[in-house]
């Protein structure tokens, strides 16, 4: 039903500059964007203006320019990196004689050839399409007649309002889709919060290496690429902190600058495993130029979807790339780990990483020698349960000699569920 821009094919790259710093883009992301879509870049169009051309975005001059680069190059699609209104959409490609797409519509492309679970499908297709409702009316210029023929003459419903009609349709059982995902992962929170077990969201700008990083603590196999997006599906696995305990670690979907509101809407249920988190990984490309304008473009995305009062550990990667890498724990006024530098590629740093996550999560510790009789078997159950368990041996009468290390919260949880009894079993 959709005409939809396939990759592999040939393109030319349209950038501005404007004086606009809001409105900025970085040429050679854009260029990174086309190369992960599989483009083929044929050439790439720079002008400077104030602010955009209401008719065309860019000048007429420019537009003649495009138009015989495309017939000279027979390029397949020109991109341009900024967002379009429908309307310039079409007077360009009257203009060029050829497809053109924003950047809005590349990142949805990406984001559709990237996509492999059911959700992350749904996800996608929900953007596209409302993106494409505002678009429809391109690709159907013959559908603003009425239907005809025997029996389906008179006033009606022309094809292009039947069309517009079947997208609200289309769009209104995705949604309901997407809240029942969302239900069944809102269930699995509470399960993890009933456990009291942490969870460790992985946010960072597209490409800093959180998958890679995600692969280096959990041995998960998750698919890396030096890509952009080469991650959409949220994966979640189980990883074990020596003092801290179990904990679940998230890898989630990277940033962007001006990532289009349509896929924040869309990926609101996965990301919620961000702004639900117990903390913040915030990975950076430590060797990236515009390091600090990528770490500004995550915090604000964080702030978007409610995420910005979770507590965040920095972690600056790909050390392995700087003159002269030294993996290091920096802390804060408070001696709690703020930042780390490592390189998940090299494994430069991941045992610093642990330790401070160790830190941030264990709090205070209690230590404590319990005998218990054997009639105290419910008791044990739930000192394993919460992975307090340091060490177990038999007495002489055959009682239970329990080395534990609790969260100070949940020793106080148990005295007072426990009472008097769990104090007589301290033995040490």
């Amino acid at each position: 039903m959709f005409e939809r821009y396939q990759g592999g094919e040939s393109a030319i790259l349209v950038h501005i500059n404007f004086a606009d710093d809001n409105e900025r883009e970085a040429l050679d992301e854009l260029e990174l964007l086309a190369d992960s879509a599989g483009v083929t870049t044929c050439a790439v169009v720079t002008a400077s203006r104030g602010a955009p051309q209401s008719k065309f975005f860019i000048g007429t001059g420019k537009v003649e320019e495009l138009a015989a680069l495309v017939q000279m190059h027979q390029a397949d699609v020109v991109i341009f990196n900024h967002s379009l209104s429908p309307a310039q959409e079409r007077n360009l490609e009257r203009e060029v004689k050829c497809r053109v797409l924003d950047r809005t519509g590349l990142i949805l492309d990406i984001f559709a050839q990237r996509a492999r679970t059911h959700e992350g499908k749904l996800q996608v297709e929900l953007a596209q399409l409302r993106h494409l409702s505002t678009r429809l009316v391109r690709g159907w210029t013959h559908l603003e007649r009425q239907k005809g023929g025997i029996g389906l003459r008179g006033p009606g419903e022309t094809q292009l309002e039947t069309d517009r009609r079947l997208l609200r349709e289309r769009i209104k059982y995705i949604q309901k889709r997407l809240e029942k995902v969302s239900r069944q992962r809102e269930q699995g929170r509470r399960a993890r919060q009933r456990n009291e077990i942490p969870t460790l969201s992985l946010v960072g700008y597209t490409n800093a290496g959180k998958s890679t990083l995600f692969n280096r603590l959990t041995q998960a196999g998750v698919y890396t690429a030096d890509q952009l997006f080469a991650t959409l599906d949220p994966t979640l696995r189980k990883i074990e902190l020596p003092d801290a305990g179990p904990a679940i670690l998230a890898d989630t979907v990277g940033f962007i600058r001006h990532l289009p509101h349509d896929l924040i809407a869309a990926f609101k249920a996965t990301l919620q495993e961000t702004r639900d988190a117990d903390l913040l990984l915030h990975v950076v490309d430590c060797a990236d130029e515009q390091m600090r304008e990528n770490i500004h473009e995550v915090n604000s995305v964080l702030e978007q979807i409610e995420a910005d009062e979770v507590p965040v550990l920095m972690v600056f990667n790909k050390i392995d790339k700087l003159e002269s890498p030294s993996p290091r724990v920096e802390v804060d006024d408070e001696g709690r780990p703020c930042a780390v530098w490592v390189s998940a590629q090299e494994a430069l740093g991941i045992d610093g990483l642990l330790e401070a996550l160790n830190r941030l999560l264990a709090g205070v510790l209690v230590e404590h020698q319990l005998t218990l009789p054997p009639s105290a078997a419910r008791l044990r159950s739930r000192l394993y349960a919460l992975n307090g368990v340091v060490n177990e041996s038999f007495g002489e009468q055959g009682e239970y000699v329990v080395d534990i290390r609790l969260q100070q919260a949940d020793w106080h949880r148990l005295l007072k569920q426990e009472g008097e009894q769990l104090e007589r079993f301290i033995s040490d």
